[in-house]
């Protein structure tokens, strides 16, 4: 994607309207990229919404930029407002029409990560809410519920501001949003997030499945445990999800058999600890772990390589 480059966010005082407004673009960047990214599950797309709201900033600010359809510019009074207003419809219309394609995905459909370590500072700026767990949940919403719990929840919009970006009314965003949290509160599983139990887990899943060891990773799997494995139909995945811990195993250890080359390096997507798998010098994988009081209850498998956009760790084997 061709995204405008930016070498500051701050104009000089002196600058012209423009110059500050599009200065404040970049400056708030990593908020506007959490809503759409909170809204799609996706990165790319997440990326061309914000591509397509810095277009429209700039026709609002270029006369020259405006169509030629006769329609009067709008006043910006509230940039910040605009730009998150903005954002959040362009989301809410990809998402309506993602929909559809999903429906039409080959297999099951994972968010895509964003790598948000070692170095938060260098991450993509997400609210804390933006977990994985919680992305996998939110996929289970509409896309007006999803819209309404994503501003008002984690990014803390008023009602009054996420009934301007939906085109309702506040009471029925409140509604909306009020359901979606009861949603989201029964479906959302309670994953422990001591990032050092979380780690030891997942190093011992990562030294269970390479050696293959079947009994150490049905002893560290919850015996109701599910792996979901996303290919997109591009690559070799599970098309539906694996129940229960032996067949999630035995699963495991017969790719272990099949791709010997492959290894495992740590990261961590979405605040959670991970690990990229890597063949031939190539990512073509990232396993999230769901954990609860010590075992593993879900096994996230994503294998799609078009979903790999927010991976540091994929950009720079290329």
């Amino acid at each position: 994607m061709n995204r405008p480059e930016a070498h500051t966010t701050e104009a000089p005082a002196e600058a012209p309207p423009a110059s500050r407004a599009l200065a404040h673009f970049e400056e708030l960047r990593p908020r506007l990229f959490g809503v759409a990214y909170g809204l799609l599950g996706s990165v790319a797309e997440a990326e061309d919404v914000l591509q397509e709201a810095w277009i429209r900033l700039q026709r609002q600010l270029t006369p020259h930029e405006r169509p030629n359809d006769g329609t009067e510019p709008e006043q910006i009074e509230d940039l910040t407002g605009w730009l998150i207003t903005t954002t959040s419809r362009l989301a809410l219309d990809v998402l309506r029409a993602a929909r559809t394609r999903r429906e039409a995905y080959v297999g099951p459909w994972l968010p895509e990560p964003v790598e948000t370590a070692p170095d938060p500072a260098d991450s993509v700026s997400l609210a804390d809410s933006m977990s994985w767990a919680m992305l996998v949940v939110l996929e289970t919403l509409s896309p007006a519920e999803r819209a309404a719990f994503v501003l008002h929840d984690v990014f803390g919009l008023t009602f009054d501001e996420v009934a301007s970006a939906l085109g309702r009314s506040a009471a029925a965003c409140r509604k909306l949003a009020s359901r979606a949290r009861e949603h989201v509160e029964e479906r959302k599983p309670r994953f422990d997030v001591d990032p050092q139990s979380h780690r030891a887990v997942v190093d011992a899943f990562s030294q269970a499945t390479r050696s293959g060891d079947l009994d150490g990773l049905i002893e560290l799997l919850d015996p109701e445990a599910v792996l979901t494995s996303d290919g997109g139909g591009l690559v070799r995945a599970a098309r539906n999800p694996i129940h229960g811990a032996d067949k999630v195993a035995r699963f495991l250890v017969g790719l272990t058999h099949k791709y010997t080359d492959r290894e495992h390096r740590p990261i961590v997507i979405n605040g959670s600890p991970a690990l990229v798998t890597v063949g031939g010098g190539i990512v073509d994988g990232v396993i999230a772990l769901g954990i609860e009081d010590g075992r593993i209850t879900t096994v996230d498998y994503l294998r799609n390589p078009q979903k790999f956009a927010g991976l540091r760790t994929a950009q720079a084997e290329q």
